[in-house]
């Protein structure tokens, strides 16, 4: 398996470190790069991320027998539109979007007779820190990338994608579009939306200041996530609205037991949901390639 050119739309951090684990692998001869910034296609080529700088989607993608679709995911349907003329008939396209249901959504909307080409995946790595400066080879290495295939994917596409991700060190899952947008609701976009919700209910009292003051590792461990890049999970909050919904509702009742117990000064309640919660996750293991110690992608 090899690749003679691969075109990366989006050089920053998640794109850039799929190029350079490629590269490292042998599996490609030539990447050409576009992003939005001069600034930043010009970096990418001084780090050796990128062999050549495009000024456009369709001139970066022409040619090109992979494609990596690397932007925030309100991005993709533009993007989706941009390279639909200039997208070769057999290209592996791929995205790393955090929401997949949407992303098949654009696709459907603007790649008209290339939607074949097109693997929905979601890689779950990433840092703390953005941007294509921190793009390194090992990012996916020992980390799981799920699939959310399309009806008009040949297995032989399928197992392509798959087959990529496992080069660079991935270990790879297979999901329904519906089935990822409905789990990582539950396991990573609520979690981001209340790490969110308690640093600025926090913050928002007037001895908010004071009180981080005296915070210690059990803060920051919970708020680390709080620390993400703000557009990027704007944009995952509002693709994945419904199934989030979905999950806040349940947390809502959740705490709800939580503050009923405590008005009523029932203790023996409060014990009891605090060890049906603390059985769950004593008991509970990460799975093999979910470890991920970032804030940029969880």
């Amino acid at each position: 398996m090899k690749f003679q050119r691969l075109a990366l739309i989006g050089c920053g951090l998640m794109g850039g470190s799929f190029a350079l684990a490629l590269r490292q692998a042998g599996l490609v001869q030539h990447i050409t790069g576009f992003s939005a910034s001069e600034k930043t296609r010009q970096r990418a080529l001084e780090l050796r991320v990128i062999d050549q700088a495009c000024t456009s989607v369709a001139e970066a993608v022409q040619g090109a027998d992979m494609v990596l679709l690397a932007v925030p995911v309100g991005a993709m349907q533009s993007s989706f539109v941009a390279m639909r003329d200039a997208l070769a008939p057999h290209a592996l396209l791929m995205d790393v979007g955090s929401t997949k249901c949407d992303v098949v959504a654009a696709a459907q909307a603007a790649l008209g007779e290339r939607l074949n080409c097109l693997v929905p995946a979601h890689p779950i790595a990433g840092k703390e820190v953005a941007g294509i400066e921190h793009a390194e080879a090992k990012l996916y290495r020992e980390r799981r990338t799920i699939l959310t295939p399309l009806p008009q994917n040949s297995i032989r596409q399928i197992q392509k994608a798959s087959d990529v991700w496992t080069a660079i060190g991935s270990h790879v899952s297979q999901m329904t579009p519906e089935a990822h947008d409905a789990t990582f609701a539950a396991v990573s976009h609520l979690p981001h939306l209340l790490a969110f919700a308690a640093v600025n209910a926090l913050s928002a009292q007037p001895q908010g200041a004071a009180f981080l003051e005296m915070a210690g590792p059990g803060f920051r461990d919970f708020s680390r996530i709080a620390a993400s890049d703000p557009a990027v999970w704007r944009d995952i909050l509002s693709a994945n609205q419904a199934e989030v919904l979905t999950q806040m509702a349940h947390f809502r009742a959740a705490l709800d037991q939580f503050e009923n117990t405590l008005k009523q000064g029932d203790t023996t309640a409060l014990q009891k949901l605090i060890h049906q919660a603390s059985g769950v996750r004593s008991t509970w293991t990460l799975q093999a390639g979910n470890a991920c110690n970032t804030a940029s992608e969880d």
